[in-house]
């Protein structure tokens, strides 16, 4: 594995505090000085950003079940290209990841195929199903990093309260989807002014907060780390807000979705415009931005939900909720963000890296020499048409196909190797 020399980049790097002009080295898969490097590849970087790779913690990736949508090998050089070079693998796949075998089975097929880390999430529950705790000590053992039921909520408490208890004596996060599902039942969309005059069923805001306000009391009860998924409401970001100022250990994400777009987008009956949870009111759009800028939400997730062309080609009531995001998250939420002038962009890179690796319980999550180099570059000036014909995903299912966005994703290095330069897999 070659040396390499970034020369003249501006170093991002949150967890030190550190935004300066400068150089990083890389020798044999990790961070090095660069006064130690004997014949290193020179690589100038005048006008980039470099920061530590960035970490979604919040992908689905579809194998086993569904390839026709997604793999392991096209969804982890999608992730590359949006520069991430670790993501977690949400586990409602078919089968589950509820057994050591299939999270044995996902750690072998990302090994042999994958460009980028992929850290394997153990199901909560058996099956998905809410009903009877998987589980969890095997699934440690496994190598899981996390827990969650992604894409269901647990409804019975006591068991959710079981499910916190057994995850902090294994030393692992929850990430859960926050939904109270009576409330949510036959909804496809915000509940609210455009559900009424588009006559869809409406799913309120209040199904996501009544399981957000139960994470909070079990986390303050018990101790441990909840995070809350795809954050969608401003009630959600407000008991987010008093939790973290009481020092409860819970945290929140947003997506990229949910921070660019609205409920009034489903007037199109654009299939690509539905998921869950909904595309929320302006004034919720307007309270997560305000929720991301004063920190109450520390991470950004893509919540990639690949679909096939044909899934989302029907009536919108019967489409399933979802699209991707890997390949848009970063120029999406720069351009919304930082352009814009809301956050700068140290604080943006910050809910991509330290934000991420804090909830996965990672420790010193930094360019510090010694870490393995995975690194992120960014081309801040670069703009440019989204176009989804270009995707390394498999699937397609976005709305941001032909907007306008600012910061390229230029390059991706995982543990001193690049596997993503100037829109190609290398």
């Amino acid at each position: 594995m070659k040396e390499i020399l970034f020369k003249n980049a501006r170093v991002i790097d949150p967890a030190r505090g550190l935004d300066a002009v400068g150089d990083v080295g890389v020798s044999e898969g990790k961070f090095a000085a660069p006064e130690a490097l004997k014949s290193p590849e020179v690589v100038d970087l005048t006008g980039k950003v470099l920061s530590p790779g960035f970490i979604d913690i919040h992908v689905h990736l579809r194998q086993p079940g569904n390839t026709t949508a997604e793999t392991v090998a096209s969804g982890s050089r999608a992730a590359a290209a949006g520069g991430f070079t670790s993501i977690v693998a949400m586990p409602n796949t078919n089968p589950p990841a509820d057994t050591a075998g299939a999270i044995e089975y996902l750690r072998r097929v990302a090994e042999e195929q994958a460009v980028v880390r992929v850290l394997p999430c153990g199901n909560m529950s058996k099956g998905g199903k809410g009903e009877e705790m998987a589980g969890i000590g095997s699934l440690k053992a496994a190598g899981v990093v996390a827990l969650s039921d992604d894409g269901r909520c647990i409804q019975d408490h006591s068991l959710m309260r079981h499910v916190v208890e057994y995850a902090k004596s294994f030393g692992l996060p929850i990430l859960d989807h926050c939904e109270e599902v009576t409330l949510a039942a036959g909804g496809v969309m915000n509940e609210g002014k455009w559900s009424v005059l588009l006559g869809m069923n409406g799913i309120a805001g209040a199904s996501e907060e009544l399981i957000i306000a139960r994470n909070i009391l079990f986390a303050k009860q018990i101790g441990w780390r909840i995070h809350m998924q795809h954050v969608s409401t401003a009630g959600s970001a407000e008991m987010l807000r008093r939790a973290r100022a009481e020092g409860i250990p819970v945290s929140g994400e947003a997506t990229p979705h949910h921070l660019t777009l609205t409920d009034e987008c489903i007037k199109y009956f654009d299939t690509n415009y539905k998921m869950n949870p909904p595309l929320r009111s302006e004034s919720d759009r307007q309270a997560l931005i305000a929720a991301v800028a004063d920190g109450t939400i520390t991470v950004i997730a893509t919540d990639h939900a690949p679909h096939t062309a044909t899934a989302k080609l029907v009536e919108f009531d019967n489409a399933p909720f979802g699209i991707i995001g890997l390949e848009t998250a970063f120029p999406l939420c720069f351009t919304e963000l930082v352009a814009s002038g809301v956050i700068p962009v140290e604080k943006l890179i910050e809910k991509f890296t330290v934000g991420p690796a804090e909830v996965l319980g990672l420790r010193d999550y930094s360019l510090s020499e010694g870490n393995p180099a995975d690194v992120t570059v960014i081309d801040p000036k670069a703009e440019y048409v989204i176009d989804k014909a270009k995707f390394f995903s498999k699937s397609r299912n976005t709305p941001f196909d032909g907007r306008v966005v600012r910061g390229r994703v230029e390059m991706t290095m995982v543990g001193g190797r690049i596997v993503y330069r100037d829109g190609r897999i290398v």
